[in-house]
C-alpha cells in the first residue's frame, strides 16, 4: 500500500493531467495543504468549467458581482478543512469523486456531517459556515467561487476560521 504522500502526488498528477486534457488552464496549484490541496482554473474558462462539472449551469446566472473563480478541491481521507465562512463570496460545490462529508450551519455551532455522493451539489451562501470532510477515500470537488464584492473580490484571505484542526 503506497504511503499517503505518494498517493497524494499521484492523485494531484492525475487531476492535473485530466484538467489539461479537458482543455483547462491551471492558474495555480497548491498540493501543500495539510488536508489535501486545490487547483485554480483560469477565470476566463468559468463557463467551460460549469459545462464540464456542473451540467452546463449558466455562469451568467451565478454572477453576483461579475467574477467567478473555478477550482478543484482535493481532500485526503479522514482530513477536515477548517470550520469556516467568508465575507466576500458564496460557493457552489459539486462532488466529482467521493463520497465526501459536508457540514453546514448558520451559526458557529458545527452542523451534522452529511455524506454527498458523486454528482451531488451543494450551494453555500455568503456567511454560511461550512466544512469539507474527507471520508474513507480521497475526495474531489469542483467549486465555483461567486464573488459578492465587485470592488474587493474574495481570495484566500477571505477565510474566517471558526475552528481548525491545523491551528491556522
Amino acid at each position: 500500500m503506497p504511503d499517503t504522500d505518494s498517493q497524494k502526488r499521484a492523485l494531484f498528477h492525475q487531476v492535473a493531467e485530466t484538467l489539461k486534457q479537458q482543455g483547462f488552464t491551471i492558474a495555480k496549484e497548491d498540493p501543500t495543504r495539510p488536508w489535501g490541496g486545490f487547483f485554480v482554473i483560469d477565470e476566463a474558462q468559468a463557463q467551460k468549467f460549469a459545462n464540464t462539472y456542473f451540467d452546463g449551469l449558466l455562469v451568467d446566472s451565478l454572477r453576483i458581482s461579475g467574477r467567478l473563480s473555478p477550482k478543484i478541491l482535493v481532500v485526503a481521507p479522514h482530513q477536515r478543512l477548517s470550520w469556516q465562512y467568508h465575507h466576500r463570496r458564496a460557493e457552489i460545490w459539486q462532488v466529482v469523486q467521493g463520497p465526501v462529508g459536508v457540514a453546514t450551519s448558520e451559526t458557529d455551532e458545527q452542523g451534522e456531517v452529511k455524506s454527498l455522493q458523486v454528482g451531488e451539489r451543494i450551494i453555500l451562501r455568503q456567511g454560511e459556515r461550512h466544512r469539507l470532510v474527507g471520508l474513507k477515500d480521497w475526495g474531489i470537488l469542483a467549486e465555483i467561487w461567486q464573488h459578492t464584492d465587485a470592488d474587493n473580490p474574495s481570495d484566500e484571505d477571505d477565510i474566517v476560521r471558526v475552528q481548525d484542526d491545523f491551528g491556522r
